[in-house]
């Protein structure tokens, strides 16, 4: 552990350019920088939540559920982890009512603005393409109907 020491104050940049692989779909990249980062800091959340989020964008939801669970069974006043479990519970149509509720408790709860919004944009996507039912026929397929 010794060797780590001086890299010690870079533990954010290694779980930042986990997250930034992970954007960029390069999973062998972010695997490496998210372990790196935990062997920095074994005790930070930050690490665990990149590998769930690598999870979530590979739409491995039980993975992910998972992953934000344990985070939050360690800090249960972890918003991000609580967010992205409402996303990667909600984007399964039959939990979708359940993480509906998980991602509105986010929106109303988390302290930083930016899962605030994550987690409203996140409800508004699913009501609009997750548990959408199929509804009346627009108007425009109705006069084509009728022709």
């Amino acid at each position: 552990m010794e060797k780590f020491q001086a890299f010690k104050d870079h533990f954010i940049l290694f779980v930042e350019a986990g997250f930034i692989a992970v954007n960029q779909a390069d999973e062998d990249a972010a695997l490496k920088l998210f372990r790196a980062s935990e062997m920095l800091n074994p005790q930070h959340s930050l690490p665990k939540i990149g590998m769930g989020y690598l999870h979530l964008c590979k739409l491995e939801l039980a993975q992910a559920s998972k992953i934000f669970s344990e985070v939050l069974a360690k800090d249960p006043q972890n918003d991000m982890a609580k967010a992205f479990l409402g996303i990667s519970t909600a984007l399964n149509p039959k939990d979708a009512d359940k993480g509906e509720k998980i991602l509105e408790e986010s929106a109303k709860s988390a302290k930083d603005p930016s899962i605030k919004k994550m987690a409203v944009d996140a409800i508004q996507f699913v009501e609009k393409f997750v548990k959408k039912s199929p509804g009346p026929a627009s108007p425009e397929k109705k006069g084509k109907e009728k022709k």
